[in-house]
């Protein structure tokens, strides 16, 4: 076995996702340089030796463990640096960097307030990238300019220009093709204003009194049109004040998934269940996750 790969019976990651729910793994690996990049390659080939599947965790923010124990490779992502060209107006972040931290370091220390909209967005730079997150009209694909990946497939370290990312609604080339690419940094070009519609909406007020804190990722749902929207249709079908044990669609937005402290991930799935069936009846409406739901 490869030294650096820990294999610890009950290794915790409950942390490692945002709804807090007891999970542990078997195998365990954390990169923070782009020296742990390159040991990839040994550990993509001890799993397919082993027969193994690989998960990559960044800031836990999209995915619900449906597990207790996670019987193969979990890999940490904690790349954390980024910089900002104040004359080229030129981002580049590391892929576990908080999007919200650098927001509001933009709007303060350079007075740049073209990602305002992202300050208190939940979740990194890579997991933005690799779901093309947006709010109020601001995507992260607007400003996108460039992204380096590890290829595992190829073991090499690779450049994709925005067309090459196949940016779409919630979606990505790195969400398509899952686990074929490691984001390791991205770059942002913020020289012009780039969005999908205007809004004036106070994002700071919206996120601090309209929107749930605690054990949450935040929006379960993907909104199925611009004239629909999940939370009421989680609403409209009485589920907003639902619990199943200690799992619940929050009461100050329904389509907050949320969990306390004693909550499995069975409870969070039957409940997810319970509102797509719910939903599907009285609507014939489709309400599909935007958060990844990790198995063994």
């Amino acid at each position: 076995m490869l030294k650096y790969l820990q294999k610890i019976e009950g290794k915790e990651i409950t942390e490692l996702s945002n709804f807090k729910t007891k999970a542990f793994s078997e195998y365990y690996f954390e990169i923070h340089n782009l020296e742990d990049v390159d040991k990839l390659k040994d550990i993509v080939d001890f799993a397919g030796e082993e027969n193994l599947k690989i998960l990559f965790v960044g800031a836990g923010t999209n995915m619900l463990f449906a597990f207790e124990k996670y019987e193969w490779i979990v890999i940490k992502n904690c790349l954390q640096w980024w910089t900002y060209n104040e004359k080229t107006k030129i981002l580049k972040s590391y892929s576990n960097e908080l999007i919200s931290d650098i927001a509001e370091s933009l709007d303060k220390s350079y007075r740049q307030n073209l990602w305002h909209r992202f300050i208190w967005l939940p979740g990194s730079v890579g997991w933005a990238v690799y779901g093309n997150a947006g709010c109020f009209g601001l995507e992260t694909e607007n400003n996108f300019r460039e992204a380096t990946v590890y290829n595992l497939s190829t073991w090499k370290i690779e450049k994709l220009s925005k067309n090459e990312m196949l940016f779409n609604y919630r979606t990505s080339i790195l969400k398509q093709n899952n686990n074929k690419y490691f984001l390791v940094d991205t770059s942002f070009d913020l020289s012009m204003r780039i969005e999908k519609y205007s809004s004036d909406v106070d994002n700071i007020d919206f996120r601090e009194n309209k929107q749930p804190k605690g054990n949450t990722c935040w929006s379960f749902f993907k909104n199925p049109n611009r004239e629909q929207s999940a939370w009421f249709l989680i609403e409209s079908v009485w589920l907003k004040w639902k619990k199943i044990n200690w799992a619940f669609f929050s009461e100050l937005h329904a389509n907050f998934l949320m969990s306390d402290w004693t909550a499995s991930y069975k409870d969070l799935l039957n409940l997810i269940k319970l509102a797509q069936e719910k939903v599907k009846k009285e609507f014939w409406v489709d309400i599909e996750n935007e958060v990844r739901i990790i198995e063994n």
